[in-house]
């Protein structure tokens, strides 16, 4: 544990809620103390209302905020009177839970408060702190977690056996605490849950939790059960992986009844704990703390045999359900963390970000899981305390409000040239749809064109077939597979006269233009069969393949072919339920081949005015990358599910090609 407080910064905080916002962000940097929205925090203030009356308000951690950025918006201003009052109830639903603590918020504008709302407000302390430190589960994750906790702790923390969180744990905390805690408590220990601190200033409070997991640490290191073992080195290997994960991929997609994306972690910590010979054991016990199982399932997937699983799952859910206090409604049975040999960790969601918050949960859960074991043993949770919180009464509320997720949630697209134009226009339309992306381009700034879970950018000559190899392995390792691709990367030079067209210059453009499109559609090929939803390739062309101008002999011959080699592929690949589709765009000018000069000039040849020479087409209307990218998009979508082998002009109506 390192404290990380700042005397120099904690003096510019003005007032206590802003101290309570700093030291939330100190916790929150500790990802070993709360990760993705985990834990909560706290601050009793007393306030005068608008009528003059004065009342005690608890700021406590809203929904959806993560302490690491929390700021004061984040947190809930709750009537202490009231959650005081709620606490002596013998019974209060989750609905209801919910329901009191919004209607007594001093600010409709603020987030629904955290389910531990009321347990905050029954410590009598000033400052409260909540974390899920992996130490302390390391500890608390043992068949004698409570007597070790005891051995550790003494005095300084009160014990709470697991309780689900929410009400029930409010109302064992409320009877427990003020009968256990002593003058030199400063904490309470929640079984197989996690800790809390408390102090009458942020400082005491934050100190407190750091001084508590820093003995946690210590009595692991003692018992020779903090320094995990050495990683050997994962043996790299030159064998492709990327069918095998696309494999996998497309097979849980099915069984969740939805595309889901999916990162496959090889790096050596993964690697090491996949290869364990007890990962059978160790890994099917459960997670480290049952909240954890809402986004990463109960336990994880050992290999490839998603049937199993899946069948696992139902069976799961039959012994659970029927004991439930109101009918449940079964999730998917889908993994969302498969553990193989090779592949190491695969992590899977409904987005990127999904997936990466599954990669995080797991790999601290690998820390406890292994520190329990070298403790004793890894003991997690009985089934039906996670199935509780799995099928929390307010996850299901969400999962019945939540709207329809975007059309492209869950699949993955690659685009070649986006860096610029009409390939970073696609870029953005596909993002805006809920698709994870890979763009492809030889201009470096590819790399840093997003800066998001949901983007790969590979900085990739296309005419390189090793390098077109090697970004589609770390493309599918990212994101687990593809499903859509946009075939856009291509050059236009200057205007030249066939008589005058040298050898070199045509076969350039053909290796771009032509030649590298072949390397990629046949290396996408067996990726986009394996499509949860069918793959899509959408062609960008040319209005010169139906309409050739002068001086354009290897542009217009090099897309011709192309377009033929689309036509060829829709033959072929229908089979396979692939779609392939050409669009053929003109003087779309927003593209890096169109400088001003250029532009000038040509509006000039003509004898038009820049503005007029932009819409000269039968609409009159100007055309941009963007408006080509969302047409492509849209071809990628179900508008499109019955289309293969069409040519589209997106050129607002031209004389020679009409």
């Amino acid at each position: 544990m390192q404290n990380l407080w700042d005397e120099q910064e904690a003096c510019a905080c003005e007032g206590e809620l802003a101290l309570r916002v700093y030291t939330s962000r100190l916790l929150g940097r500790n990802q070993s103390l709360v990760l993705h929205g985990g834990g909560n925090t706290s601050v009793k203030i007393r306030e005068r209302s608008l009528v003059g009356d004065d009342e005690d308000i608890l700021y406590v951690k809203g929904s959806g905020w993560n302490l690491e950025f929390i700021e004061e918006a984040g947190f809930s201003p709750v009537r202490m009177a009231h959650l005081l009052k709620l606490a002596k109830l013998d019974v209060l639903s989750d609905p209801q839970m919910v329901n009191e603590l919004l209607t007594h918020m001093t600010r409709a504008s603020a987030p629904a408060p955290s389910v531990e709302t009321i347990l905050h407000a029954i410590l009598p302390h000033k400052y409260v702190d909540h974390t899920h430190a992996d130490a302390v589960l390391a500890v608390t994750n043992t068949a004698n977690g409570e007597a070790r906790i005891r051995e550790i702790y003494g005095d300084k923390v009160v014990v709470i056996p697991y309780v689900m969180p929410g009400f029930d744990l409010a109302r064992v905390c409320a009877a427990k605490f003020p009968a256990e805690a002593r003058a030199g408590t400063l904490g309470m220990v929640l079984m197989n849950h996690g800790i809390f601190s408390f102090g009458a200033t942020a400082r005491e409070s934050y100190d407190r939790m750091i001084e508590l997991v820093q003995m946690a640490e210590d009595y692991l290191a003692r018992h020779n059960a903090w320094a995990l073992p050495g990683r050997r080195q994962a043996a790299i290997t030159d064998k492709p992986l990327r069918t095998r994960a696309a494999g996998l991929r497309r097979n849980i997609s099915r069984a969740a009844g939805f595309p889901l994306v999916m990162q496959v972690h090889r790096d050596d910590r993964s690697l090491a704990f996949a290869k364990r010979e007890d990962v059978g054991v160790l890994s099917q016990q459960g997670p480290a703390t049952p909240d954890h199982a809402i986004r990463t399932k109960r336990i994880p997937m050992i290999g490839g045999d998603v049937h199993a699983y899946a069948k696992t799952y139902a069976d799961y859910f039959e012994r659970h359900a029927p004991a439930a206090k109101e009918p449940r409604t079964m999730l998917d049975a889908a993994p969302r963390i498969a553990l193989d040999a090779d592949l190491g960790m695969c992590t899977l969601g409904r987005s990127a970000k999904d997936a990466a918050i599954v990669a995080d949960l797991y790999t601290h859960t690998m820390d406890v899981i292994e520190r329990a074991t070298l403790l004793g043993g890894y003991c997690a949770l009985p089934e039906k305390d996670i199935f509780d919180v799995e099928y929390w009464d307010l996850e299901q509320a969400k999962l019945r409000k939540s709207g329809k997720p975007p059309v492209f949630s869950g699949e993955v697209a690659m685009v070649t040239g986006a860096a610029s134009g009409i390939g970073k226009a696609c870029v953005e339309s596909l993002l805006a749809r809920g698709a994870a992306v890979i763009g492809l381009d030889i201009n470096p700034a590819v790399a840093t064109l997003h800066r998001r879970e949901d983007f790969l950018g590979i900085c990739c000559d296309v005419t390189s077939e090793d390098s077109v190899i090697t970004a589609l392995e770390a493309g599918i390792r990212a994101f687990g597979g593809l499903d859509m691709l946009i075939l856009n990367a291509g050059i236009f030079p200057g205007g030249t006269p066939i008589a005058a067209l040298q050898t070199n210059a045509w076969r350039n453009v053909m290796q771009v233009n032509l030649d590298a499109n072949l390397t990629l559609m046949r290396e996408c090929h067996a990726l986009l069969k394996l499509a949860p939803r069918t793959g899509r390739v959408v062609v960008i062309g040319s209005k010169n393949v139906p309409a050739p101008g002068p001086g354009a002999a290897a542009y217009s011959a090099s897309k011709a072919a192309l377009n033929q080699l689309a036509r060829v592929a829709a033959l072929e690949w229908g089979a396979d339920g692939i779609r392939v589709n050409v669009l053929h765009p003109n003087a779309v000018f927003d593209t890096g081949i169109w400088t001003d000069d250029v532009l000038a000039a040509r509006a000039a040849h003509y004898g038009l005015p820049v503005d007029d020479y932009k819409k000269n087409n039968v609409l009159n209307v100007e055309v941009t990358s963007h408006d080509v990218a969302e047409l492509a998009a849209a071809m990628c979508s179900p508008l499109f599910a019955k289309t293969t082998g069409a040519q589209v002009p997106v050129d607002g109506g031209n004389e020679r090609v009409i």
